[in-house]
């Protein structure tokens, strides 16, 4: 039986992104929002810069594609000024065993992460995880002819599956966002929901094939994914 691709998203899915680093994020984009807010000369106070971040993230699946697609912002820019910490080492946490894991877990892996290139890489490496990916796929690579196109674009599904020559049917997302997996579970993916780092944990969707609290549970449910 030929083996599986696994593509592995990166926050609060191989590490506790909601512990530190993801409340830093939000308090960089935000501080970044509120600028351009101050320099169209729109409300920039603490609820309209949320409401603003929270609803492009709702449409877009990123909330950098809203600041591109309305405010003329750079992606480089964004992504530069929402990912700056101190001290990123000092916020990562991770349960171990997760390198174990990736080393016994048969097939190809490959990061799949709406983060930046230099984030992704800083905290797969201090993981030790960087070794066990064939391939990194960040937020910048995710391009469909020439528009960006994150997670949960199906445009930029098919274009991986193309470009790697692989069968749908044997791939698995190992996500924590749902409207990701769905759109993966459309074109014949396999689905894995990781609900370790969410607040809340909702029963299984239809299109989620296993639904694990961690990563490290992979093993077990092998049978279900092939």
């Amino acid at each position: 039986m030929r083996k599986l691709t696994w593509l592995f998203d990166l926050d609060n899915t191989l590490h506790d992104a909601s512990h530190a680093i993801f409340p830093a994020i939000n308090v960089n984009m935000n501080a970044l929002i509120a600028r351009v807010l101050e320099a169209e000369a729109r409300p920039s106070h603490p609820d309209a810069v949320n409401a603003m971040r929270l609803a492009y993230w709702q449409r877009y699946g990123a909330t950098l594609l809203g600041m591109m697609r309305h405010h003329a912002v750079r992606a480089e820019d964004f992504l530069r000024d929402a990912h700056c910490f101190d001290n990123l080492s000092t916020m990562i946490r991770a349960e171990r065993g997760v390198g174990s894991l990736l080393k016994r877990l048969p097939g190809k892996k490959i990061l799949f992460t709406n983060a930046p290139a230099a984030y992704s890489k800083a905290v797969v490496r201090h993981l030790g995880l960087h070794r066990h990916f064939a391939a990194h796929l960040p937020i910048e690579a995710m391009l469909v002819h020439r528009q960006l196109r994150p997670k949960p674009s199906r445009l930029l599904l098919k274009k991986l599956l193309a470009k790697e020559g692989l069968v749908a049917r044997r791939c698995v997302l190992v996500e924590d966002t749902l409207q990701n997996l769905k759109a993966a579970k459309s074109l014949g993916m396999r689905t894995v929901w990781v609900t370790r780092y969410l607040p809340a944990r909702a029963s299984r969707p239809q299109y989620v094939n296993v639904k694990v609290k961690s990563v490290r549970q992979l093993p077990k449910q092998l049978h279900q994914l092939r």
